[in-house]
């Protein structure tokens, strides 16, 4: 079994998140970000949690939304920067200091919702590294699981891995709680991370080799 496998077999329940009653300065200056690159866009699709993280649920991003970038599915979660009341002691950062994006390229899936969930699946997978391990992701980063079937629901696909770059579309910002930067991650191919491992090629070379930020579970490998 991968790493990624016991958690698209959840069935993330979908919530809306009522912050007017808390105190959720980090939450609003995400969602405020999002607004100003998706104006048109104020009620997206949002995945949230029946039980937090911090009383003892499984997953430890409080949410995640999805926003129609057009020809894909634009995610980004909530819950690795410090949503609520500042508790760390770092000023100047917000939690860990990031939050994560992924775009899906929407195509003629078989349960296109079905992908969607899988999706924040993995990157609670993911969160849950950084929760569990203290493991800070940056940009032009790999992440190698050693996973040879796919990361789609039918597990199919070529897309096994990740590779980290900055989200395009969203800039770090300042939040009540300190800075925020937003770390893209993109699915690549099993034969793509072999070849980042044995330095064959770089993650930027990789990038510009792809040319594009949209995660795609249909092309074919370029390494």
């Amino acid at each position: 079994m991968g790493l990624f496998d016991k958690f698209k077999k959840k069935n993330n329940k979908s919530e809306e998140n009522n912050n007017d009653k808390i105190n959720a300065p980090g939450w609003n200056a995400i969602t405020e970000l999002c607004e100003r690159v998706y104006p048109d866009q104020k009620d997206p699709k949002h995945y949230g949690v029946i039980v937090s993280y911090r009383l003892g649920g499984n997953d430890p991003l409080d949410g995640i939304s999805v926003y129609d970038g057009g020809d894909y599915w634009h995610f980004v979660t909530y819950g690795l920067s410090e949503l609520y009341d500042k508790e760390s002691d770092i000023k100047e950062v917000s939690g860990y200091g990031m939050e994560f994006t992924f775009k899906l390229k929407k195509d003629n899936y078989e349960n296109e919702e079905g992908e969607i969930r899988c999706v924040c699946g993995i990157l609670q997978s993911i969160a849950r590294i950084t929760f569990t391990k203290g493991e800070v992701f940056n940009a032009y980063e790999n992440l190698y699981t050693g996973q040879t079937t796919g990361i789609d629901c039918n597990r199919k696909s070529n897309i096994t891995g990740f590779i980290t770059v900055p989200d395009d579309k969203f800039t770090e910002i300042d939040t009540p709680n300190g800075k925020v930067c937003f770390v893209e991650f993109i699915g690549v191919t099993d034969s793509e991370l072999k070849a980042i491992r044995s330095k064959e090629i770089g993650v930027k070379e990789l990038f510009e080799k792809l040319g594009s930020d949209v995660t795609n579970y249909n092309r074919e490998a370029v390494m």
